[in-house]
């Protein structure tokens, strides 16, 4: 009963992570989206840059989904600009396994200068470590209670690469559990990949090199 009841929680939380940089509004009340231009080759390259089933192994659960529509992360004095940003491509994978949940992301962006600046805005501003945390912490749950929160060091894989730990504990039928949820946050040309992953705290190691090996693989696929 215990494992499973983890199983629930990490299926949970992982769809939390990335949610909270896809659920806030302009606080000014004017749209500060990205503007949605798919097209038929932008969308093939997205749809090869994420999860396969075949990736991962045996065991392994879920495939492909619809992507979420585009939003901006927005904080008290922190509004990173995303209406000059064109998405042309957008897919989206998960995954689930015992005590493991994966998730995984694509977007190709109009031009190699767009997700440059996407980047500037998102990842590099200072501001953006504190807002994220600030979004994470809001998506947890009474039972929930933010542990840590940091960004860490990465293998330089493509020219954009960053990731962060979440540690959260959970306390649950008279239990406490502690969940390492990591986000990993790669992008090379026109190409902006994210892996989300959640799992026991136990695991942290074990996980941290696998999402490396994914993240080369993903990378390896990019087309635009």
């Amino acid at each position: 009963m215990r494992r499973l009841a983890l199983v629930a929680l990490l299926a949970a939380l992982a769809p939390a992570v990335t949610s909270a940089l896809a659920s806030s509004t302009s606080q000014s009340g004017m749209p500060n989206r990205e503007q949605v231009r798919l097209n038929p080759a932008d969308q093939a390259a997205a749809r090869a840059a994420v999860l396969r089933r075949r990736d991962l192994g045996s065991g392994w659960a879920g495939g492909a989904r619809t992507p979420a529509p585009p939003s901006t992360i927005t904080c008290p004095g922190y509004e990173p600009k995303q209406s000059d940003l064109v998405l042309t491509g957008a897919s989206d994978a998960r995954f689930q396994h015992t005590g493991l949940v994966l998730q995984k992301d694509a977007q190709v962006l109009k031009t190699r200068a767009m997700v440059a600046r996407d980047w500037q805005r998102s990842i590099v501003d200072p501001r953006a470590l504190s807002c994220l945390r600030h979004m994470l912490s809001k998506q947890l749950q009474s039972n929930e209670r933010l542990v840590s929160f940091r960004r860490r060091a990465f293998p330089r894989l493509a020219k954009y690469a960053a990731a962060y730990r979440m540690l959260v504990r959970v306390h649950a039928q008279g239990q406490s559990v502690l969940v390492v949820i990591d986000l990993v946050v790669v992008g090379r040309s026109r190409t902006e990949l994210t892996l989300t992953t959640s799992a026991p705290a136990a695991a942290r190691t074990a996980i941290a090199a696998a999402e490396v090996r994914v993240a080369r693989a993903l990378l390896a696929r990019v087309r635009a």
